[in-house]
């Protein structure tokens, strides 16, 4: 019985962005599943916050292993939850890897076994990825439209941590960039990772984008403030 609640404060880090200490949490839990003796996936509920978390850290060899496993599981019983979520977090791999095409096709394998599913958090959770892949892409439009279905599903089943989420998102997609004297809304998220001590690796594993990205990103951010290295960006942030 321990395994729920386990799993439920798992999930909460997920929503909250706190990759480390889901992972942390769901470790024993996760690691136990190959040794159950009737591992049936569908009991295995902490897999896919355990693999998001296992991608946003950099452990992307241990969530490849996972992924390919669990899909094979998912693809035998014909599982449909498991195969969306499975595609769903391959997604999130590949992206991670800079592969955003592969990604984008992985996402939406996962939306078409979505559409054989009554799960709409899990399909709005699916939405909000291929929003973040789409504007990866300079899809605007499209980009948009993704988030903005993730957003009413998100607000319509009460979760604000979700709906957050999207809201950032579709904030940095639609700005059309800021005076010489301001960040845009994604210099800002870059800006503040960056000053937390993340390396440019682990912020592109965050905001879904290429490690390139990531530096341009950060070259304009020292242009605007007029600052050089990442101490004087921490000291800038904090006063900002």
């Amino acid at each position: 019985m321990t395994v729920w609640p386990i799993m439920t404060l798992g999930f909460l880090e997920v929503s909250k962005g706190d990759y480390a200490s889901a992972l942390n949490t769901m470790e024993s839990v996760i690691n136990d599943l190959p040794h159950r003796p009737c591992n049936d996936p569908l009991n295995a509920w902490a897999v896919p916050d355990a693999l998001e978390a296992m991608i946003n850290v950099g452990r992307l060899d241990d969530a490849e292993q996972w992924i390919d496993q669990w899909s094979g599981h998912g693809q035998r019983l014909d599982r449909a939850w498991v195969l969306a979520l499975s595609a769903r977090c391959r997604g999130m791999l590949l992206a991670a890897r800079g592969d955003v095409d592969g990604a984008i096709e992985a996402a939406e394998l996962a939306m078409r076994e979505h559409a054989r599913l009554p799960m709409p958090f899990e399909e709005a959770r699916t939405r909000l990825l291929l929003g973040q892949l789409q504007r990866r892409k300079r899809q605007k439009q499209t980009a948009v439209d993704s988030l903005s279905q993730a957003l009413q599903c998100f607000e319509e089943l009460g979760t604000p941590l979700w709906a957050k989420r999207v809201r950032d998102e579709l904030a940095r997609t639609k700005v059309a960039g800021g005076s010489d004297a301001d960040l845009t809304p994604s210099e800002q998220r870059v800006a503040e990772l960056a000053a937390s001590g993340m390396t440019t690796r682990d912020i592109a594993s965050a905001l879904f984008i290429s490690p390139k990205t990531v530096e341009a990103n950060i070259g304009k951010i020292y242009r605007k403030l007029g600052i050089r290295t990442r101490a004087e960006l921490g000291q800038r942030m904090q006063r900002l």
